[in-house]
């Protein structure tokens, strides 16, 4: 009876630790104008607000709409993202820029990780910024984090 208990409270112990996994993503736009926007397959999931997922978030893009972004941020440069604790070695969160047309350079971006990873980041601050994706096989531009739970703030106008 006891090993039966003790395994019941295991697997409960460990449903519960996939279910606590959560990311928030949080904006710092120092523009004094613009709306922050967080999207993903084309939904619109926060207009300037912390967003937290319950859970992995996967393939979340980010920027500043001033006018000239059309929904999955075509115009404008963009922060593309998954959160997610780290399953396997390499599985966990991993951001990074893009400027892959139809993306261009709108405004100063840059990101970063809390709660874990620390200094883990990029910034791109001018329209020739070498910390962003400019082609698909630009895999060198992402920034991964292997830490649970990580959170993300994105920066405009930095």
């Amino acid at each position: 009876m006891l090993s039966i208990k003790a395994l019941v409270l295991t697997i409960i112990a460990g449903v519960a630790s996939v279910v606590a996994e959560t990311h928030t993503v949080t904006f710092d736009n120092r523009c004094g104008r613009g709306t922050p926007t967080l999207v993903q397959n084309g939904r619109i999931l926060s207009t300037g607000g912390p967003y937290t997922s319950n859970g992995p978030f996967i393939g979340a893009i980010a920027y500043l709409q001033t006018g000239g972004c059309l929904l999955n941020g075509e115009n404008c440069i963009i922060v593309e993202t998954t959160l997610k604790n780290p399953t396997t070695p390499g599985g966990g969160s991993s951001t990074d820029l893009s400027l892959i047309p139809p993306h261009a350079f709108s405004i100063t971006t840059g990101f970063g990780y809390y709660n874990g990873c620390p200094g883990a980041g990029a910034d791109c601050t001018d329209p020739n910024c070498h910390m962003a994706f400019r082609t698909p096989s630009d895999t060198w531009a992402q920034v991964a984090c292997q830490d649970n739970n990580v959170n993300l703030v994105i920066t405009f106008c930095l």
